[in-house]
């Protein structure tokens, strides 16, 4: 399905943008699914191959939840999730990426006077650190994380909480977002969301563009 292309003139009457972060804004999907491997082999275990549709767009805590219960781990759920952050770290400090073209797109959105914000299912911890790292924190002027207690998307809650601290209307509200129920998610929420390319998804890309208002493969269409 042919979907409208954006441009930087549809940001016309946008007074946010919020993006998921995995995926979306950084590419480090891939690995996720390093550490998912990685950490089920300390128990003797692989991961099933249905695994990443599975967990998409469960937040960082239900995530945890999930593997204890459904790999019948000994260790506590705060636990597991201490032990992601630790083997997440390294990777996001010197092996992820910004997308291409995504920081000049956030500097035209801040030029634009656009509000700035971010929504994803990962802990505070790791986004907090990351966008730290990558010199854009001043950026954002709501983060909201999978360790807030929010639902996990498809819920739309995330998304409302970033548009509520930014105080503008769902409806004023751009999303970009890489995977299916993040697509559900902005669009339960009520906003505008664009569909981002993202290796690890490439096989959902028909349905993604068919849910979603518009499709980039990367920023540098929009910059």
């Amino acid at each position: 399905m042919h979907k409208d292309k954006l441009s930087l003139d549809g940001l016309d009457g946008i007074e946010a943008v919020i993006f998921d972060l995995d995926g979306s804004l950084v590419d480090s999907t891939w690995m996720w699914q390093e550490i998912d491997v990685e950490y089920l082999r300390k128990f003797g275990m692989k991961p099933p191959k249905d695994l990443h549709s599975r967990i998409g767009g469960m937040s960082f805590s239900e995530t945890a939840i999930f593997f204890k219960e459904t790999f019948e781990l000994p260790d506590e759920v705060e636990q597991i999730k201490a032990d992601w952050n630790q083997m997440a770290w390294d990777k996001y400090s010197n092996e992820v990426t910004l997308k291409d073209g995504a920081l000049s797109f956030l500097d035209i959105c801040i030029k634009k006077n656009i509000k700035l914000g971010i929504a994803t299912s990962n802990s505070r911890e790791l986004v907090e650190n990351l966008v730290a790292v990558k010199g854009i924190d001043s950026y954002f002027g709501s983060i909201m994380t999978g360790t807030d207690g929010l639902k996990g998307k498809p819920a739309p809650d995330i998304y409302l909480a970033v548009a509520e601290e930014l105080n503008v209307m769902p409806e004023r509200c751009l999303v970009f977002e890489d995977i299916i129920h993040g697509i559900m998610a902005g669009k339960a929420a009520g906003m505008k969301v664009c569909a981002v390319y993202d290796e690890a998804s490439v096989m959902q890309d028909e349905e993604k563009r068919e849910l979603a208002d518009y499709y980039i493969h990367d920023y540098r269409e929009l910059v």
